[in-house]
């Protein structure tokens, strides 16, 4: 087959597993295997730049800008006038009538996404610039960014016009929400209060890496070619927009009436929270596009539309007081204690305050009344207060400069906006740490629950989480209401969770921003934990995916005396600390961390082959040549990768060299 074909037949292989998870949600492949398409598709168009297009998948993703550029509107994005009870969408429905003088009339209802609008302009059916909306005359430029979201096509497949505008609400669904804050936490970030703050920081990001995991997603909402409307009815945007490849929503309904409208936005309220999105209400449009035309717009909003508000998720209630909980990491968080008030279908009594700059900001005073606010399954948040409401019997709240839990002092850096506790056996400190050890992502020790280890803690059983392989079954069993079988089980579970791996290992030891992802890149990478304690910060540093932070957070937990004994009792208890046998085999030294990069057309292996050869010996393979590359293998019709790296002294290998360095070639 030629290179051509092979590129061709590749992107047409990711669009249509595009199609099938964001369009059907019937996905056929996992997204490690979706992945290893676009690596094996980059390395093609590595190979072979000149077959690059701009909307092929591989476009998605581009490097840093240095700042957003202004984007004016051809059509202003006008917002809409809302209306927050049946009666006013019934009048709106009244003025409809009475504009349309007797002719047929129909709406399109569909749901108000909790996101942020932008404009996406297609040349010729290729994606060249998005825009955020702005004030509605002028947003940001974000192409690069919008570029990265799957669900938007790079290319539109049919009926594509010389210019098209499609306009969509970018929004992050409840499941990445989830993920990426529990990512933030892992590596003691600041997390997000809800999706759609989130969505509107990540897509002004200027690091469109950074964008692209966040995974956001988008629904179109409009067509247009240049300033008119694309097509006869706004129902006709959707069918057009689903022809092309984008992610259409389904919750939508053409009704003729009020009544078949309120039916609708009844049936919506109740499975708002089966959705994966946050919706606030129903947006309600004119179907004919002629007729939205002859209503006109105010200065402010069209008269052809209008936003449908549920009513707010927020309640009043009083702050009976502030309590403090300390995590693995030593940080103080405040949470609200509140008068248990009904919100949204579920009693509140606790809300989250994220820091003491919050209360700040808050100016909150306990028995303040106050504003709260809960979307979807996101602990409620204090929103404000009603300082209408003080009678002067409130009291000032000063965040304590101690641990609550051990006294120690608790300090808060210079630019960081968390107090922590210093006292590194802080029974706080240590129970979280072992709950995290512990749990499912890290060393899965089912039965080890919150209860059982507070009160291993408190009664000195367990100082770290390598104590854990010292405990017996007569110090488990004697617990209160822990029988013998239940302690035959747990230790069971502790002596499996030895032979979890190196991945989940330093997943669990908790090094600070090691999360899950990095630590199966420093796993992959090093293989072994005497290996990765040895490793300088430039070594970590030249990780592909391993930043400044990571890397400098990893030499530094490696170093510190007590982690050093840490992991010393986890060997001894003979917990494993390197790759399996199976992988560790074939490790040679010459190949350990190494970077290879191949080019031109070899005669005894395909390229995935070789990789494989070059990966089970602890080597990486990339697609590009750089500074960092250790070895280029280059077989015959060898390209502009074998020019770059002779030009910067990069080592190079023919196949017959290849094959001696990996013991399967030569005399």
């Amino acid at each position: 087959m030629r290179i051509e074909d092979e590129i061709i037949r590749l992107r047409s292989e990711i669009e249509r597993h595009n199609e099938l998870y964001y369009q059907k949600a019937e996905p056929e492949i996992s997204d490690f295997d979706f992945d290893q398409l676009l690596e094996k598709l980059k390395a093609f168009e590595a190979e072979y730049p000149e077959l690059v297009t701009p909307d092929s998948p591989t476009q998605r993703i581009g490097g840093k800008a240095t700042s957003l550029k202004p984007f004016r509107h051809t059509v202003p994005l006008m917002s809409l006038d809302n209306s927050y009870s049946l009666d006013d969408l019934k009048a709106f429905t009244e003025r409809c009538e009475k504009l349309a003088e007797g002719r047929k009339l129909e709406y399109v209802a569909e749901l108000k996404i909790d996101g942020l609008s932008v404009s996406l302009h297609y040349e010729n059916g290729i994606l060249v610039t998005a825009a955020t909306r702005g004030d509605g005359q002028e947003g940001d430029e974000v192409t690069q960014n919008v570029r990265t979201i799957r669900s938007v096509p790079l290319r539109l497949k049919v009926d594509a016009p010389a210019h098209a505008e499609v306009r969509g609400e970018v929004f992050l669904s409840r499941t990445q929400f989830a993920r990426i804050n529990a990512e933030l936490e892992m590596q003691d970030e600041k997390t997000f209060a809800n999706p759609r703050n989130c969505a509107s920081g990540t897509l002004r990001m200027l690091d469109s890496q950074v964008v692209a995991s966040r995974r956001l997603d988008m629904f179109p909402y409009d067509a247009f070619t240049g300033a008119s409307k694309m097509f006869a009815t706004h129902a006709d945007v959707f069918d057009w927009c689903g022809r092309n490849g984008f992610n259409v929503n389904p919750n939508r309904r053409v009704c003729r009436d009020f009544d078949e409208l309120a039916t609708f936005i009844a049936e919506m309220e109740t499975h708002r929270d089966t959705l994966d999105y946050e919706i606030d209400g129903v947006v309600v449009k004119v179907n004919s596009t002629a007729l939205q035309e002859e209503f006109g717009a105010t200065t402010k909003a069209p008269r052809w539309a209008i936003a449908y508000k549920y009513p707010a998720r927020q309640a009043t209630t009083r702050l009976l007081g502030i309590g403090i909980q300390v995590g693995r990491t030593g940080a103080l968080t405040p949470v609200a204690h509140l008068e248990p008030t009904l919100l949204a279908g579920t009693t509140v009594a606790r809300a989250s305050l994220h820091n003491e700059d919050e209360i700040k900001r808050l100016d909150l005073k306990i028995g303040d009344y106050v504003m709260i606010e809960k979307s979807g399954e996101i602990i409620p948040q204090v929103l404000s207060v009603v300082a209408s409401k003080r009678d002067g019997s409130e009291m000032e709240f000063e965040f304590p400069r101690i641990c609550p839990v051990c006294g120690s002092e608790a300090v808060r850096p210079e630019g960081e906006a968390v107090r922590r506790c210093i006292n590194d056996v802080c029974p706080a400190k240590v129970k979280a740490r072992v709950l995290y050890f512990a749990s499912r992502k890290a060393m899965d020790i089912e039965g080890l629950g919150e209860v059982l280890v507070e009160t291993l803690v408190e009664n000195g059983s367990i100082k770290d989480v390598a104590d854990l392989y010292s405990l017996t079954l007569e110090q488990i069993s004697s617990l209160e209401r822990m029988a013998e079988r239940s302690g035959t089980n747990l230790i069971g579970q502790i002596e499996t969770s030895k032979t979890r791996g190196l991945q989940r290992l330093l997943y669990g030891i908790d090094i600070r921003h090691v999360g899950e992802r990095y630590a199966k890149i420093l796993a992959k990478h090093f293989r072994s934990l005497d290996r990765l304690a040895q490793a300088s910060v430039q070594e970590l540093d030249d990780i592909p995916e391993i930043g400044p932070a990571v890397a400098e957070s990893v030499y530094e937990w490696m170093r510190d005396e007590r982690n050093i004994d840490l992991v010393g009792r986890l060997k001894a208890f003979g917990v494993v600390t390197e790759m399996d046998a199976a992988s560790t085999a074939s490790l040679d030294e010459r190949f350990v961390g190494k970077t290879f990069v191949l080019t031109g057309k070899l005669e005894s292996y395909t390229r995935d082959q070789a990789a494989k050869l070059i990966e089970d010996r602890g080597g990486r393979v990339s697609s590009s040549v750089s500074k960092n590359t250790d070895f280029v293998v280059a077989g015959s019709d060898a390209g502009s990768k074998l020019t770059k790296a002779e030009a910067l002294g990069v080592e190079v290998l023919d196949e017959a060299a290849f094959g001696l360095m990996i013991g399967l070639g030569g005399e």
